[in-house]
């Protein structure tokens, strides 16, 4: 058998008696065990709300924290609720506030770098049950931005209603928006404003139109947003770029409307 140079086998005995790690899940024979402890309130039992743990092993469990909730909620404990749909990052469902950060449960990792998932509805907003906030406000806003394409009553809808891939373009970043409300119940000025100011989500929604070539009511768009809070409340913490699930830039949308707004429309 041939004979190990010097070299190596010297760097060899180093990798050996280096410390390795130690491990932040505890572990058994074939087990991973990791502790969520999620937030807990019913209303119909008139309680305090509380943190709940629960303890799963996740070599019997989907990689998503998603998964995680689906398993407590399958064979730890059926009372346990909250909102989700798609699975996949599209319909915004299932967002909630995750070791600290606002995310979609579907997207986001289970954790290995601490032995417990620490679980939460989002923040500063009105709480259902258990995980789910009351999000009836936020779609009233979002309503009142006209979510939707003006065109002019006058035009032919039986032929395509054209718009070139320069102008389509400018749409990227914007129409990818799931409103699942990460951004905005980030923000510490919908926080203490959320009654009159709109919001980095719904805000984004709105240059959504206020930037596609196809629409006919930008300026009437433009002076629904011109208030001293709609939109200049915003105060460019950008903690709703941060974090947002889906990688957008609710910033630099508000940004955008502001300076349409400082041109007079």
């Amino acid at each position: 058998m041939a004979t190990l140079p010097a070299t190596f086998r010297s760097r060899m005995r180093l990798l050996s008696l280096r410390k390795l790690p130690a491990r932040s899940l505890s572990t058994s024979a074939g087990t991973r065990y990791k502790t969520f402890s999620i937030y807990r309130w019913d209303p119909d039992t008139g309680g305090k709300p509380k943190m709940q743990d629960y303890k799963i092993d996740l070599n019997d469990c989907g990689p998503m924290v998603l998964d995680a909730l689906i398993k407590i909620k399958n064979e730890l404990d059926p009372t346990l609720t909250f909102r989700r749909s798609c699975r996949e990052g599209i319909c915004g469902s299932c967002s909630m506030n995750v070791n600290g950060t606002n995310t979609l449960a579907c997207l986001c990792k289970i954790s290995e770098e601490s032995t417990t998932t620490k679980i939460y509805p989002l923040p500063h907003m009105y709480v259902l049950k258990d995980l789910v906030p009351d999000m009836s406000h936020f779609y009233e806003q979002h309503k009142s931005v006209k979510p939707y394409l003006i065109t002019d009553t006058n035009v032919d809808t039986s032929v395509e209603n054209y718009q070139s891939k320069e102008d389509r373009a400018k749409l990227d970043g914007l129409y990818e928006c799931v409103l699942c409300a990460c951004c905005s119940t980030s923000c510490p000025s919908y926080w203490w404003n959320s009654d009159q100011y709109l919001g980095p989500a719904v805000l984004l929604q709105s240059y959504r139109w206020l930037a596609d070539s196809r629409d006919v009511k930008k300026a009437e768009r433009l002076e629904f947003l011109d208030d001293a809070f709609k939109v200049y409340r915003c105060k460019t913490i950008m903690n709703c770029s941060k974090t947002c699930p889906k990688h957008l830039n609710p910033g630099k949308a508000i940004a955008d409307v502001k300076m349409q707004l400082s041109a007079g429309h």
